[in-house]
């Protein structure tokens, strides 16, 4: 008898995680380097060995056969791989097909991981296109990815009155945020001011409504419920998760406003029972400032339009009403290429409670979305603690 998806609420849990060395780490190590790192990080804060990782979940712009690279590097040997590629919503895909795997049989221990020296080796942001994309767009001179998600954010202005100083609002919580994590890369102030004075990257967005390029690396402990609770830390349930994409290309996305976060959120709040009213922290992909005001609406956060004035006075910075991107995100925290496994990580150290001067008092349910490509793969995943199963 096959077993619905709704009965893996809870069935599997975080019990691990860590970053590798951030920032510009230097042409000495790396995108395994980081890997390793990370990993070992992550063992330690599980208290397991390597040996007992069964389970190799691993995406890679920079090296191919991506698990198979890396568990030569760790020196594991896993039974279940899964190099699933979908952009930097990737791993937090991970998450479901982890405890699919587990609950299947397929593995016990599963390691989520990710690296990449992107400052270092390229000093941008990298991407590629195919000949169907070149053919439809190279024309028009995009400089992508920013001139999608500019597009995204010169419709949503045009079309629900969007000013750039509520998308400048993003940026300024997130590096509030991040003046609270020692390990940010961007801890200067920042003013609405500043991020509307800045350098023009593609109308509207400014190089500080742009996700930062830096180094870095990531890694997630996954395994059932039962024997996470019997390890160093206090597990981290996952209570639902679920994938949507709808396009590949931004000029074949439906509606620039609206992103397969409307589907995969509502679905990801069922399998966990869960509503937006019943989330304390939010940890959203934001690789540029308008991704935020998409997903908070798609999320169900706010009425779809009105996520610029839902963030205006500081609302989700630290204080405001609602915690989103507590690290610093993808702004001010880093961003390595991808970001979707950091997400991940500082939510896990929220409902732990280790998050220091950051810390939300009595976080206990977590929301972690991932984007990929030109806004194109969305999901969405809901964690608890204990008190949540």
């Amino acid at each position: 008898m096959s077993t619905r998806e709704s009965d893996l609420r809870g069935a599997a849990a975080i019990a691990g995680v860590a970053e590798s060395d951030l920032g510009e780490v230097g042409p000495h190590l790396s995108s395994l380097d980081l890997i390793g790192q990370a990993t070992a990080r992550a063992l330690d804060d599980a208290g397991l060995d390597k040996a007992e990782i069964d389970g190799l979940f691993c995406h890679s712009a920079f090296f191919q056969l991506p698990p198979v690279a890396a568990a030569e590097y760790l020196g594991i040997r896993p039974r279940y791989s899964d190099s699933t590629a979908v952009g930097g919503s990737t791993f937090v895909g991970y998450l479901r097909h982890a405890t699919a795997a587990i609950n299947a049989g397929m593995c016990e221990v599963a390691l989520i991981t990710y690296g990449s020296t992107q400052r270092s080796a390229a000093g941008g942001l990298v991407s590629s296109g195919t000949p169907l994309t070149k053919s439809y767009e190279t024309p028009f001179g995009p400089r992508l990815p920013v001139t999608a998600y500019a597009l995204a954010a010169a419709r949503h202005m045009y079309q629900f009155g969007t000013t750039r100083e509520q998308l400048a609002e993003v940026a300024v919580a997130a590096r509030k945020w991040a003046q609270l994590n020692p390990v940010a890369f961007e801890r200067g102030d920042l003013t609405i001011t500043d991020v509307l004075a800045s350098r023009m990257v593609s109308s509207p967005l400014t190089v500080r409504d742009c996700c930062l390029v830096t180094d870095g690396g990531g890694a997630v402990i996954v395994t059932s419920a039962e024997r996470a609770r019997s390890l160093r830390r206090a597990p981290v349930f996952i209570l639902g998760a679920a994938e949507a994409h709808w396009h590949k290309d931004i000029f074949q996305m439906p509606d620039l406003t609206v992103t397969a976060a409307a589907e995969s959120g509502p679905r990801a709040f069922s399998l966990a029972g869960l509503t937006p009213a019943d989330v304390d922290v939010l940890q959203l992909y934001d690789a540029f400032s308008i991704n935020t005001l998409l997903f908070l609406e798609d999320l169900g956060f706010c009425k779809k339009g009105e996520a610029g004035s839902f963030v205006q006075g500081g609302a989700i910075a630290p204080g405001g009403r609602l915690p989103v991107n507590t690290s610093g995100g993808g702004l001010s925290y880093c961003h390595p290429g991808m970001f979707g496994i950091f997400l991940i990580i500082e939510a896990v150290r929220q409902l732990r409670g280790e998050c220091g001067p950051r810390q939300i008092a009595d976080a206990h349910v977590a929301l972690v979305h991932g984007n990929g490509g030109m806004l194109s793969s969305q999901v969405t995943a809901l964690l608890g603690d204990e008190s949540t199963v």
